[in-house]
């Protein structure tokens, strides 16, 4: 960074380090390393059977976006002024970022079929007073199933350092900070923004995750999506931890 002044430089640093631990604090993380194991494959999810049933969830969900402005999206959106498809590249990823298996590529895309056919995961959204918005199961949900993709409005984080959104997950880390890319989804996105994230300051918090964040290289771009990380039955509010790999966004007050 250059200035302009030298007396008024020390005052500049300390502010820029202020905007960027802020921003940092409030910025959800997904985990891009793979654990050396047997892979298993992802689960298409099973949406309930009853109709009436399923538009019930649905209108949960468009019950929240509508109360918080926000409107529906199943796709990363890309608006002028903001970060150009063009700067969503996961060569660009620090280390590199894990590519996401042809089967599972599979799964990805006949979940996103049946989301288009209105066929969602048993899901409702729910307000609780303490909490805010939240997720519940509204059926059995087998360990590795697909959730949903986590989606919204990809910008710049130079562009959000002193944004306000406490929803802002991490989509790419560069080597270069100003290419490093958010997803942002105050004026778009899905049902992925209503899960909650586990207190990692609370011994308990890891009992209560049942699914993770994870990102992925999806013919070539970055793509961020949530999975079952174990068998989650009705009733049972979804978990993941905010902070990924990296332990920044604050969750000591969470319940």
């Amino acid at each position: 960074m250059h200035f302009f002044r030298i007396e008024k430089q020390i005052d500049q640093t300390e502010k820029s380090q202020l905007s960027q631990e802020e921003s940092r604090k409030h910025r959800r993380r997904s985990c891009s390393l793979t654990v050396k194991k047997r892979r298993r494959k992802l689960l298409p999810m099973v949406p309930s059977e009853d109709l009436e049933q399923r538009l019930a969830q649905m209108g949960t969900l468009a019950s929240a976006l509508t109360a918080l402005g926000i409107k529906y999206s199943d796709d990363l959106t890309y608006v002028p002024g903001m970060a150009p498809r063009s700067a969503n590249r996961s060569k660009f990823e620090i280390g590199g970022m894990q590519v996401l298996a042809k089967e599972d590529l599979e799964t990805l895309e006949l979940c996103r079929a049946m989301y288009r056919r209105g066929e969602c995961p048993p899901l409702v959204v729910v307000f609780d007073p303490l909490e805010g918005y939240t997720v519940e199961a509204d059926g059995p949900i087998k360990d590795l199933t697909f959730i949903a993709e986590y989606t919204g409005d990809v910008d710049y984080l130079k562009n959000r350092e002193n944004d306000d959104c406490d929803s802002i997950m991490t989509l790419l880390l560069s080597e270069d900070p100003s290419k490093t890319l958010v997803i942002c989804p105050d004026k778009y996105g899905n049902i992925s923004r209503f899960i909650s994230g586990i207190n990692n300051h609370n011994r308990f918090g890891k009992k209560k995750q049942n699914c993770k964040c994870v990102r992925y290289s999806v013919n070539g771009e970055c793509r961020v999506l949530l999975v079952a990380t174990r068998d989650i039955a009705k009733g049972e509010r979804l978990y993941y931890d905010y902070n990924g790999y990296e332990h920044e966004y604050p969750t000591h007050l969470f319940l």
